[in-house]
């Protein structure tokens, strides 16, 4: 259809085929290269030194390994000189680097490298999931519109909305995007208002009313009056607000480099004590180069390999157990977390409710049938290309009763009315019944649901109820987080009305419910909650998400039928769309973590046994490697056992 075939006034077919889905690259982490070459010499080297093949004999192993050691752990000790001349001596790329060189110094070529090659394989590990954790924003740039038609002079001008200055006429067809703030000079629309406030019942706006960018014109032609400047549209804001929230997000740090902080200095420490006590105990019985070894033997038993495998192997554990039950963790540091979270705070609309406009409700009067009540109320409705109609009209799809209509009338701000049969059916708001002298019960008024009020031949028929329908698993994903004991507040933040929001809350058994809110509205609420101390976990499904997201703690996202740039942005995504798994994504990170702890207790205590059999010399470089392969096997056990509980 082209734009001169839609006229203002007249409801447009809106062609979306020519949408193309955007093709993503799959790239390769070059990272990984280096690592998996560097084990395959390794083990060939290995290999040719088990089997004593003739020509691997000094110096080729020495410049074997050693060229191995200096691809792999190279930039390493680079950075760990670096640390040195800054000051920074007790950090983990230090230990690495004297307790591999060391290992060289005393022959232990193979040895070196593994730890080395664990080492970098771990933080590679935990670099690719951190992230994977910070994906851009790209998705909410697509809701931007980039060409918009202005009316100059009776002609239409497609251009860039940058182009468009305040006051000049723009215009927006049905199923397009409105690109631009400002004041609606066409008698009326119906619009889509989700990429701002989430909500799925659609917004009715009269002649002289605000529109705002990021909104969609679900009917008519419509003609809008620019108030504000590409920069300054709400949807421009919520961008900037996603980007400012992102800056504000403070990064995790490893557990590695803060165990590193504690361990690291006593290592050393007590690697030169055992070189320089055994010089004033045994006088001249003392042989430096024995306790000079022994202390080199004493740094490379210290590398804390077994550590360094066991902590990545615990967080993929997690993630694992996550995917099994429908949960993407983005990255292991959200999963420690999950054990911090004290509130949580959702979304209402597409989070507790399906995000579907439904009837909910049908209340005739006594005087009359409610299968004829239906009937009538959704033939009349069947003229209407308004969301609330449709839904209407879907409801009752079963209804057999069929009649002939007859001067239908769709009256701009309060419904509709039109002759079906033989009745006038009045159809809409209860400024209608008003208009048109039907007489009500004045208690209607109080009622703050969306809702259909009917008359027929001017008297009062009953009404219906229509609104999003709560899911079927909210009421078990609430009382599930109210088990928790970490999770002190549940809190709901929604753009929908007040009363409809303290409705579902109450319903539910949410702790604070707020409505009427735009993302601003939402990142201010979250932010009174971070300055009260609290840890927040955020759960949304909508572009109007994707701020508050960002900004919370640890952000959630609804993946089945949640918006791009609310996905993208999230660092946790339920792909079931079941809000109950809120709770599950709580109970993994508390079972990973105490996996986790489990492992690194492992791993510390074999170490410092044999670090003390090492310094007393009753243990050799193989004991320790033996060892430390052995905590490895059982922190992969431990890890695994993780997938096989039930959350």
């Amino acid at each position: 259809m082209k734009e001169e075939d839609c006229k203002e006034g007249t409801a447009c077919a809106v062609d979306f085929s020519q949408e193309v889905e955007e093709k993503k690259e799959i790239s390769f982490n070059k990272e990984y290269i280096k690592p998996v070459i560097g084990l395959f010499f390794l083990l060939l080297g290995i290999a040719m030194d088990y089997f004593q093949v003739p020509f691997f004999k000094a110096p080729v192993p020495l410049i074997w390994f050693g060229l191995i050691y200096v691809a792999i752990g190279g930039p390493i000790v680079l950075k760990a000189i670096r640390l040195v001349g800054k000051g920074d001596i007790y950090n983990e790329f230090v230990l690495m680097s004297v307790a591999t060189i060391g290992a060289f110094l005393i022959g232990s070529y193979a040895e070196g490298i593994a730890v080395m090659l664990f080492y970098v394989i771990g933080e590679l590990f935990q670099e690719s999931a951190v992230t994977r954790a910070k994906k851009s924003i790209e998705a909410l740039l697509k809701v931007r519109v980039e060409e918009v038609t202005v009316l100059e002079n009776g002609k239409k001008v497609i251009t860039h909305p940058k182009n468009v200055g305040v006051g000049q006429i723009i215009q927006a067809k049905a199923g397009q995007k409105i690109a631009l703030d400002g004041i609606l000079i066409s008698e009326s629309a119906v619009l889509n208002t989700a990429a701002l406030t989430g909500e799925s019942a659609p917004d009715s706006k009269q002649k002289g009313e605000e529109v705002l960018a990021g909104m969609v014109n679900l009917n008519n032609l419509i003609k809008i009056k620019v108030t504000s400047k590409y920069a300054d549209t709400k949807l421009s804001k919520i961008l900037k607000l996603v980007q400012e929230a992102v800056g504000r997000k403070a990064k995790t740090q490893l557990l590695i480099s803060r165990l590193a902080k504690i361990y690291t200095p006593i290592v050393f420490w007590l690697a030169i004590a055992l070189v320089v006590i055994p010089y004033f105990v045994l006088g001249d019985a003392y042989v430096f180069q024995s306790w000079f070894q022994r202390a080199l033997i004493f740094l490379v038993i210290s590398c804390p390999c077994a550590l360094v495998v066991s902590i990545p192997l615990g967080y993929f554990g997690g993630i694992g157990a996550g995917s099994k039950n429908g949960i993407l963790f983005k990255g292991s540091n959200f999963l420690d977390l999950m054990t911090k979270v004290d509130t949580v705070v959702m979304d209402k609309t597409g989070t507790l409710t399906k995000g579907v406009f439904e009837v909910q409700r049908v209340v005739a009067s006594d005087d009359f049938d409610e299968e004829l009540f239906i009937a009538l109320v959704a033939t009349l409705e069947a003229n209407s290309t308004h969301p609330i109609a449709d839904a209407i009209v879907k409801f009752a799809d079963t209804q057999t009763q069929k009649f002939e209509v007859s001067q239908v009338e769709e009256i701009s701000g309060y419904g509709m009315r039109g002759v079906v049969g033989e009745y006038e059916v009045l159809a809409g708001n209860i400024k209608l019944l008003e208009k048109f002298g039907v007489p009500f019960d004045d208690m209607l008024r109080s009622n703050t649901e969306t809702i259909v009020f009917v008359a027929v031949n001017g008297v009062y028929a009953g009404y219906i109820t229509i609104s999003d329908t709560i899911k079927e698993d909210a009421q078990q994903a609430i009382d599930e987080l109210h088990k928790i004991e970490k999770v002190k507040q549940i809190v709901m933040l929604s753009g929908d009305k007040q009363a409809v929001v303290d409705r579902i809350a109450a319903k539910l058994g949410i702790d604070k419910a707020i409505g009427g809110l735009l993302p601003e509205g939402k990142i201010a609420e979250v932010e009174k909650l971070k300055k009260a101390g609290r840890t927040i976990a955020f759960v949304g499904d909508g572009i109007n998400d994707a701020p508050v997201i960002t900004l919370s703690d640890v952000g959630l996202a609804m993946g089945g039928l949640g918006s791009d740039a609310a996905i993208e942005t999230a660092d946790v995504v339920i792909q079931t769309d079941q809000p109950s798994k809120i709770a599950t994504a709580i109970r993994i990170g508390n079972a990973t973590n105490e996996i986790i702890w489990q492992n690194i207790a492992l791993a510390l205590g074999v170490k410092v046994l044999v670090l003390i059999l090492g310094a007393m010399g009753m243990a050799t470089m193989w004991e320790a490697v033996i060892a430390d392969v052995g905590v490895a096997l059982l922190a992969i056990l431990n890890s695994v056992r993780i997938q096989r509980m039930k959350f």
